[in-house]
């Protein structure tokens, strides 16, 4: 059996652009070291990502949508002085995980959640804690373990 190519979206919650330059290059980096295809759709926050990888799924399974084998969910959420924070960063989260689990989808969390933007650049930055390569190969290790569960082609 001949595999398929793997395609991917990244959708990536564009609210700090230096550290989310930083997410996007270390995920396309991963993905294209590995020969896939991606797309990608920029929304304004993290709150977004989750609904935004459910409409792409939806889609998938219309004759016209695009079909993806997995998602990469970039984003970062810094901490202030309200609630807020907690509120995008756990919803997001868990609307990520319970998408994942009830559709078997795999996607990779590359959602920051930190104190400081210093913190956040650090984990961002390729040569430092590249956590979007780090999502992106997560989730390209998940499409691998779910083809080889259905007994596909790896």
């Amino acid at each position: 059996m001949v595999e398929d190519k793997i395609r991917l979206l990244i959708v990536e919650g564009r609210s700090h652009s230096g550290i989310s330059d930083e997410l996007l290059r270390g995920a396309t980096q991963a993905i294209e070291a590995r020969g896939a295809d991606y797309d990608v759709i920029t929304v304004s926050n993290a709150l977004q990502i989750p609904t935004v990888i459910a409409m792409a799924e939806d889609a998938g399974h219309r004759p016209v949508g695009v079909r993806y084998d997995g998602y990469v969910a970039l984003g970062v959420v810094i901490r202030g002085e309200t609630y807020h924070f907690e509120l995008v960063a756990n919803e997001t989260a868990r609307g990520l995980q319970d998408l994942g689990v009830a559709k078997r989808l795999p996607i990779g969390f590359g959602v920051l959640a930190v104190d400081e933007e210093a913190q956040a650049l650090s984990r961002a930055r390729v040569s430092e804690g590249d956590r979007g390569g780090a999502a992106a190969k997560a989730c390209l290790e998940t499409i691998g373990l779910k083809r080889q569960l259905l007994g596909q082609a790896r």
